[in-house]
Formats: C-alpha cells, sequence, structure tokens
C-alpha cells in the first residue's frame, strides 16, 4: 500500500510539473506571436485563442495537484518557530491535532469541490473565453486534487499514530 501511495502522490506532482511546463509552451507562443505581430504588422497578427484560460486552468492544475506530493516530501512552508520549542512528545500531539484538522478541512473541500463539479455537469456550465470549455473539465483536477491531500494527510495520521513520532514536523528541517 505504501508504494502504491507513494506513487500517486509522485504522479499527482508529475502531472502539476506538466502543467507548468503547458503554462509556460503555452504563454511563450503567444509572446513570439505578439513579437510576430509588432515587427510585421497587422498581417501577422495571431492569438491563441483563450490562451489566458487554459493557462489559468493549468495553474489550477498545477496548484491542485502539488498539494499531496508537496505534503508527503515534506516541501510544505511552515512556520516551525512555535514547535521547534517543544519536545518530542508534545510535538507528536501537536502534529495529530493538526492532521487531524487538516483531514476534517480537506474533507469538507473535497465533498464541497465535488458538489459544484456535479453541478456544473448537470446545468452544462461553459468557460466564457473564445473557446468555451465544459468548466467540469478544468474542476476535475480541483476535484482529484482535494481529495488526493485528504487521503495524503490521513495516511500521514496513519503514520504517525504508527511511530508515535512527529512525521512532518521534523522532515522539512532534514
Amino acid at each position: 500500500m505504501r508504494q502504491l501511495l507513494d506513487r500517486l502522490y509522485q504522479i499527482a506532482g508529475a502531472i502539476a510539473a506538466l502543467s507548468i511546463l503547458g503554462i509556460c509552451l503555452v504563454v511563450s507562443a503567444q509572446v513570439v506571436l505578439n513579437i510576430l505581430a509588432r515587427l510585421g504588422g497587422p498581417d501577422l497578427s495571431f492569438t491563441i485563442p483563450s490562451y489566458a484560460d487554459f493557462a489559468g486552468y493549468m495553474l489550477s492544475t498545477a496548484s491542485f495537484m502539488a498539494l499531496a506530493y508537496t505534503l508527503r516530501s515534506g516541501s510544505h512552508i511552515r512556520v516551525n518557530l512555535f514547535v521547534q520549542k517543544l519536545a518530542d512528545g508534545p510535538k507528536w500531539v501537536f502534529e495529530l491535532v493538526v492532521l487531524t484538522l487538516g483531514i476534517a478541512i480537506t474533507g469538507y473541500a473535497t465533498w464541497y469541490a465535488g458538489a459544484l463539479m456535479a453541478e456544473s455537469i448537470e446545468y452544462g456550465d461553459m468557460s466564457t473565453g473564445i473557446i468555451a470549455i465544459p468548466l467540469w473539465i478544468p474542476q476535475t483536477a480541483m476535484v482529484a486534487g482535494l481529495g488526493l491531500l485528504t487521503i495524503a494527510l490521513i495516511d500521514t495520521l496513519i503514520e504517525a499514530l504508527i511511530t508515535r513520532a512527529p512525521v512532518l514536523i521534523d522532515k522539512g528541517s532534514e
């Protein structure tokens, strides 16, 4: 199970990385087209339809799909000023409390985002750009990313309970 979950987190991280690459490619292509239009005049003026919308969807995908991977790799930004002063026992209890709160919050966010996606499917919501995209398509990455983060938090809580030691608090300082 450990290998399956770690592989799932890595795949989500790779999807996030590919989304960032996609943003770079789309925006760079539009910049080149803008330069071409400046140099060549109106006859060479081209625009990638809805490129800003696509870049935004890819940014959302990158942001949500990276959450579980960065959590499990200890890369999330956090402030350790308070917990670094604690002994291992209180650190562990603090981490258990924070993980439990995180599970509750992300679980609710996942449920709510899933309901929003279902509503978009039911009503046939479309984007307003030049190219109309069904909104459930970009919302799928949001739901998947939040769901995977919830699973990663549960995974981490179970690991912390089994090891009876903090898992995340010391991971970022390795």
